[in-house]
């Protein structure tokens, strides 16, 4: 019935800072931008070498995530990764600081935590 995830939506508080993040830092693909001028808001669909999507929406007001990372809904969103040191090399040489390493005691596999601007959640698991 469901074969795969299409898309996260991402909401910013500022959306020329998280476009950047997300297309210039982490390496998504633009594959719409638009600009809807009834609700003063953006929308850019971004994706993944394997087509995955993130919507990155900006709405003016949008209240800030209450906390992090345990609010009710979507926890994190995490991205799989190759090899995750350098991943978090990349990551650092463009500013952004990622937790240390940890290993997840289910699966042995290696994985860590960053946040975008907007201080949402993201992770790297390693394959």
């Amino acid at each position: 019935m469901f074969a795969s995830v299409h898309h996260v939506a991402v909401i910013c508080s500022d959306y020329k800072v998280a476009k950047h993040f997300y297309e210039n830092v982490l390496g998504l693909t633009v594959v719409a931008e638009n600009y809807r001028a009834e609700r003063d808001s953006y929308k850019c669909d971004l994706a993944l070498a394997d087509g995955t999507q993130i919507e990155l929406f900006s709405f003016p007001g949008a209240p800030p995530r209450p906390t992090r990372p345990e609010a009710q809904g979507l926890r994190h969103l995490a991205f799989n990764v190759v090899d995750i040191d350098h991943a978090i090399a990349h990551l650092n040489n463009h500013g952004v600081a990622c937790e240390p390493v940890r290993t997840d005691p289910y699966t042995g596999r290696r994985f860590t935590f960053f946040t975008d601007p907007d201080g949402l959640p993201l992770e790297l698991y390693e394959r």
